[in-house]
């Protein structure tokens, strides 16, 4: 009974990597994919705002994203919290030329205080991934 339950495990152990590795594929794939789109819009104007260049550190920062999770099988939060500052610095922006009533106003204000927000918790965990270490880092010293 326990080399039968052995062999489902690696049998469910091997379908959840061809997942992974397919949906990673995949996930990629549509971000390449999505980048070119928005980088040939561009060159068919034939120049780049800056909400267009912003939109291209995103998908970087994705595509940085998806690699390390490649690699490691890890997803870094703080990449996480660097795509939501820089998708709000974007829409920041985009929103900074429509400020002409109280609404616009109050939403820069409350997008200027969320940046803020992730600015320190990506500085709080900074500071407690050098000071206590991080959790999978104690995965693989065992």
């Amino acid at each position: 009974m326990n080399k039968e339950m052995e062999k489902v495990q690696k049998v469910g152990n091997t379908l959840v990597d061809v997942f992974h590795f397919l949906a990673l594929f995949i996930i990629g794939g549509t971000v390449v994919w999505s980048a070119i789109y928005e980088y040939m819009g561009m060159m068919e104007k034939g120049y780049a705002a800056l909400k267009d260049i912003l939109l291209l550190f995103i998908y970087l920062e994705l595509g940085a994203m998806i690699g390390i999770y490649f690699k490691t099988h890890r997803l870094p939060v703080q990449f996480l919290i660097f795509i939501a500052i820089t998708a709000l610095s974007r829409h920041l922006v985009i929103d900074v030329q429509k400020v002409s009533d109280p609404f616009h106003l109050y939403l820069l204000l409350v997008i200027s205080g969320a940046i803020l927000i992730l600015s320190i918790a990506l500085l709080v965990l900074t500071f407690t991934a050098k000071k206590y270490g991080r959790p999978e880092d104690d995965i693989h010293n065992v």
